[in-house]
């Protein structure tokens, strides 16, 4: 079954939101706000996500950079333009863009 999954990135930790391809919830979670603990994440739960969206922000490049180092299929969306999709959503959190972004 195909993953995607969507970072709710902030400066200290990470939301994560795995969807599969029906776009049923499949996990969440929260990891260090670094490459290796998104890795982590999914290595725990046995997931390998075909796609992980973030948007852009403070941390982007580093975190772009540090995910396909890690072999992480991962794309940066333009944060202005993910905010017009996410801002018609109920709750505005970190957990709440995860979801939204996967």
């Amino acid at each position: 079954m195909k993953h995607y999954a969507g970072l709710g990135v902030s400066l200290n930790e990470i939301s994560i939101c795995v969807v599969d391809e029906d776009g049923r919830t499949v996990a969440r979670g929260i990891c260090p706000a670094d490459p290796e603990g998104v890795a982590g994440c999914f290595r725990n739960r046995d997931l390998k996500p075909r796609r992980i969206v973030h948007q852009s922000g403070m941390l982007w490049i580093w975190l772009q950079r540090g995910m396909a180092r890690l072999g992480l299929p991962a794309t940066c969306i333009d944060a202005r333009k993910a905010h017009k999709s996410l801002s018609a959503r109920p709750n505005k959190s970190d957990a709440a863009d995860a979801e939204g972004l996967a």
